[in-house]
């Protein structure tokens, strides 16, 4: 994992973190070995003035610089968060489309990832997902940033339109919530 602050007037203002991720073989698709792909995994910042794609480009300098041989970023935007990836659009990321959903478990009240329930088990909070609910997650969609040429001429014959931003009113619900994590401000960490 790689972690890169973002402060402001000498003050924190939060991180930009990547990882493998939870998928072991995410480079695969792409002739790509674990150590030459990565997931952008979390944008979270409190309030700032500073344009969060500022804020991404250098984090994505940083990581570039720091790691030679990475060839690949892919990063989620969740469509049960109502996020549709405007951040990526935004700063010229390929969107690769939908991808299937992952199943997810209803633990402790909330629905969770497969992988955040394995956790529990690892730690032996719990004995198995056998007595937990389950239910096919949301759909994410999925978008890939090269950082050689040859990988872009690689991913570009991928690309999709970009998806549009889902209103409340088409979505039933609250459609895009922005103080709700992703690439947008995460107020958890005021």
């Amino acid at each position: 994992m790689v972690k890169v602050g973002a402060w402001e007037s000498d003050q924190f203002i939060g991180v930009v973190l990547f990882a493998y991720g939870a998928n072991n073989n995410i480079g695969k698709p792409y002739g790509l070995v674990q150590q030459e792909c990565c997931e952008l995994v979390r944008i979270a910042l409190r309030d700032h003035a500073t344009p969060v794609s500022k804020i991404m480009a250098r984090a994505i300098k940083m990581l570039k610089k720091q790691s030679p041989g990475l060839r690949l970023i892919i990063s989620y935007a969740d469509t049960g968060q109502g996020h549709h990836g405007g951040i990526y659009q935004a700063t010229n990321w390929v969107y690769e489309g939908l991808c299937k959903s992952a199943t997810e478990y209803l633990l402790h009240g909330r629905w969770v990832h497969s992988m955040q329930v394995q956790t529990f088990i690892r730690k032996g909070d719990l004995k198995n997902r056998s007595s937990l609910d389950k239910r096919s997650g949301t759909q994410k969609h999925k978008y890939l940033f090269p950082l050689d040429d040859p990988m872009r001429k690689q991913i570009l014959p991928l690309a999709k339109p970009y998806p549009k931003r889902t209103t409340a009113s088409e979505a039933g619900d609250a459609g895009d919530q922005p103080d709700s994590g992703g690439a947008t401000p995460t107020r958890t960490l005021q």
